[in-house]
């Protein structure tokens, strides 16, 4: 099965942490997309849920490193990896559940799929992501997907929050493996058909420039990579999470870093580019 093309958009590149304004208007659209304006808790969470969304006093972090060239299947983990809110990078498993199902139906995504599927992945478009969310199922439907994919610690959000879904670091990297990982002879046949996995990568390869920060710090070259933001109306505090594949010193990574509870979104940002470099560079010498 395969996909025409995307329009070409302009290439990958970095942005400075400091570029705060492009991001934070772009959080603030995120916010109002999942979360109720700042004094109420966020429809659809229990309330206990949503209190204990960000137990700690001090931000966490934790980061996951696959390489793909070395002799390790098992990836190198550093920090809590315990749940995290997943924000936006929940786009690519709405995207990979959706290309499942029209597999399981024998047909490429349609005309408006594909409309709907690429600003959601390139530009991080939230009414996009309303959208294919209920065409999966919400929740059921991603962790039916997800259970085909390998994914074994992601609960989807509450009703239509789907930025609160929940995931590990770990369970990122299992992800991204069914995306970017080349099938191991005599392993099966992988969930994603190899229209499917091109598409992505592709989709992942054109994240517009402003959001092209995150795992990108860790790279010398060809990032393709998915990031997400939120500002939890409960804490005030800041989700921001980057997962991708980079290469760096000739070896292909899968780098997922997830983390909360930072007081601004641009020390969320340095956190997390800090985070991939060392992980990097850790899996490097193992």
């Amino acid at each position: 099965m395969s996909y025409p093309s995307p329009a070409p958009v302009q290439s990958v590149a970095r942005r400075p942490v400091a570029c705060a304004g492009v991001l934070l208007t772009a959080a603030l659209v995120l916010l109002g997309a999942l979360q109720a304006p700042p004094a109420a808790a966020d429809p659809g969470t229990p309330r206990a849920a949503a209190a204990t969304a960000h137990p700690h006093s001090a931000p966490r972090v934790a980061a996951a490193v696959l390489d793909l060239d070395g002799d390790s299947r098992e990836p190198v983990v550093r920090g809590d990896d315990t749940p995290y809110d997943t924000a936006s990078i929940v786009k690519l498993d709405i995207l990979a559940a959706l290309l499942l199902r029209a597999q399981d139906a024998g047909r490429p995504l349609t005309a408006r799929e594909r409309a709907l599927a690429e600003p959601m992945i390139e530009h991080s478009d939230n009414a996009a992501a309303n959208a294919l969310w209920r065409r999966i199922g919400g929740a059921p439907g991603l962790e039916a997907a997800n259970r085909r994919l390998g994914l074994r610690a992601t609960e989807g959000g509450p009703g239509h929050r789907w930025g609160l879904t929940r995931t590990t670091a770990w369970d990122q990297i299992r992800l991204l493996r069914a995306i970017f990982d080349d099938p191991e002879p005599g392993g099966g046949t992988p969930a994603l058909h190899p229209g499917s996995r091109r598409y992505i990568r592709t989709l992942m390869s054109r994240v517009a420039p402003e959001q092209a920060w995150g795992v990108s710090a860790a790279s010398g070259s060809a990032t393709a990579l998915k990031n997400g933001w939120l500002r939890r109306s409960t804490t005030g505090l800041w989700d921001v999470n980057s997962v991708g594949r980079i290469t760096a010193g000739g070896h292909r990574y899968l780098v997922a870093v997830l983390s909360d509870g930072s007081a601004t979104m641009d020390e969320g940002v340095a956190m997390v580019e800090r985070a991939a470099k060392a992980a990097v560079a850790s899996a490097a010498r193992a």
